[in-house]
């Protein structure tokens, strides 16, 4: 079965082939327009979809080494993201298995997160093994969910306020770092001292509310961000440019430190032996370092997507699509569009 995926939730455009379960092509086009705005404008978004969407796929195919015609099921995300993009991409996939005769499959964009470290592209392919706690977070979602092997999971723990990907892009905007300031801050990281100043944990153990982080797997970063700004403020400009990779890394440590934290205290709370992180913030190398070193000193499994498959892509679309309809779900002809994460209220299957 030859599925074609469509993921334009935020500022990909991206297409991706999956041949019998395998990732034949993954095309992911960013959107440069934002920069000079500090953050995703939803307008531009849709606009650089409409303009992408086509030859992208095209490109996809073509990798491939298939035609449209040998396509046998189209995916595309339904949700959450920005409304404007979303439909763009639902359109354009709706619109082309209509006129290819072929079934329609709506995609959660969470859910194709939660399963993306177990896309197979040839090279390395694992299964989960039992339930597992997933932890996603991105610049828009920050979720702790305990995943069942039959694919129903539950939230159990969500942002209060700002997601983990926001706070990075925040406090990197506050250092005049370019957007998206995630992966800079962790680059001049690799240089500083994360102990150079301890900013606030909120809700963990190294927060000042006696208890309150026990058994409470939410986050909350609104906090950190304020935290940062006032201590800056009190700094010279030339003292932050001295010790930018300092501060950067003190930062980036407040973040990844609570991520970690969260999810190990949920994998030991249900008394789960695997944990799973995805989005892109999971491309962070702080998180993945800390994440393994907790994971391999608690006994517990930890399963990481290639970096390709962190950020947004269509092939963890077109793999949740397979994965479903290889375990008997029917094709959806009527279906609400998501433009937030509502799904999360409670336990679903995917």
């Amino acid at each position: 079965m030859n599925i074609l995926g469509i993921e334009t939730s935020c500022d990909e455009t991206s297409a991706a082939v999956l041949c019998d379960g395998r990732v034949c092509s993954n095309v992911v086009s960013s959107q440069l327009c934002h920069s000079a705005f500090g953050g995703v404008v939803p307008e531009l978004a849709s606009r650089e979809h409409e303009r992408l969407i086509v030859s992208i796929t095209d490109s996809a195919v073509t990798e491939s080494n298939i035609t449209k015609n040998e396509i046998d099921v189209i995916a595309a995300t339904a949700g959450p993201g920005l409304i404007g993009a979303i439909m763009v991409g639902l359109c354009f996939a709706q619109g082309l298995a209509y006129a290819l005769d072929i079934p329609f499959v709506p995609v959660n964009h969470i859910e194709a997160h939660i399963f993306s470290p177990f896309i197979n592209d040839g090279t390395s392919h694992l299964e989960p093994d039992g339930a597992f706690v997933s932890l996603t977070v991105s610049g828009g979602h920050t979720l702790l969910s305990v995943v069942e092997q039959d694919l129903s999971y539950e939230v159990i723990g969500r942002t209060l306020d700002d997601a983990a990907g926001e706070a990075f892009d925040k406090t990197g905007k506050m250092l005049g770092l370019p957007y998206p300031a995630g992966p800079v801050i962790d680059k001049l990281a690799e240089k500083g001292d994360p102990a150079f100043h301890k900013f606030p944990r909120a809700l963990t153990s190294q927060s000042q509310t006696s208890k309150s982080y026990l058994n409470n797997f939410d986050f909350s970063f609104s906090g950190l961000k304020t935290s940062v700004l006032t201590w800056l403020q009190k700094q010279t400009p030339e003292f932050i440019v001295l010790h930018l990779p300092d501060i950067a890394a003190s930062i980036q440590w407040a973040i990844v430190s609570v991520l970690v934290e969260k999810t190990i205290s949920a994998a030991r709370a249900r008394s789960i032996k695997a944990v799973s992180i995805a989005g892109g913030v999971s491309a962070n190398s702080a998180l993945r370092k800390a994440m393994k070193d907790s994971c391999d000193k608690e006994g517990i499994a930890l399963y990481i997507p290639g970096t390709i498959y962190s950020t947004d892509n269509a092939a963890m679309i077109a793999t949740l699509a397979n994965v479903k309809l290889s375990r008997g779900m029917k094709t959806e002809h009527c279906y609400n569009v998501a433009p937030y994460a509502s799904f999360a209220a409670g336990a679903r299957k995917a």
